[in-house]
């Protein structure tokens, strides 16, 4: 089974029952507790609160902790995208470097449908 780097992104459209991330529902999944609490923000927004917790629970298991060189590296990764982005572009999110960071380190790939990461090597971009 392959394993990915679930970014918050993936983490709902699976939750929402999107087809597009149905191939990735038996996958192996590593996420951080950083993605988790987004998810369930994102949960707490839109549906019910026993489903939050429900998710929030279920993906617990999954997560990883997050090195102090995985921070400061995240950090310098977000400022050069950040140079090679145009304001109009948007910014990614510091979840989401730590996130694309951490994949690269464990050699997984980053599963998102996050534009900003759509042409970066390591990236499994899935809209």
């Amino acid at each position: 089974m392959v394993t990915y780097f679930f970014d918050t992104y993936a983490l709902v459209e699976i939750e929402k029952g999107s087809k597009n991330y149905e191939p990735y529902k038996k996958a192996d999944v590593i996420t951080t507790k950083l993605n988790i609490m987004e998810f369930y923000f994102s949960l707490l927004t839109d549906l019910k609160e026993d489903i939050a917790e429900e998710g929030f629970e279920y993906y617990s298991e999954f997560c990883i902790g997050i090195p102090d060189d995985i921070l400061k590296e995240a950090v310098q990764f977000k400022l050069e995208i950040t140079k090679k982005l145009r304001k109009k572009d948007g910014r990614p999110s510091y979840v989401d470097c730590i996130g694309y960071v951490l994949s690269k380190k464990l050699g997984i790939k980053f599963l998102t449908g996050d534009k900003l990461f759509e042409n970066l090597d390591n990236v499994e971009y899935v809209k």
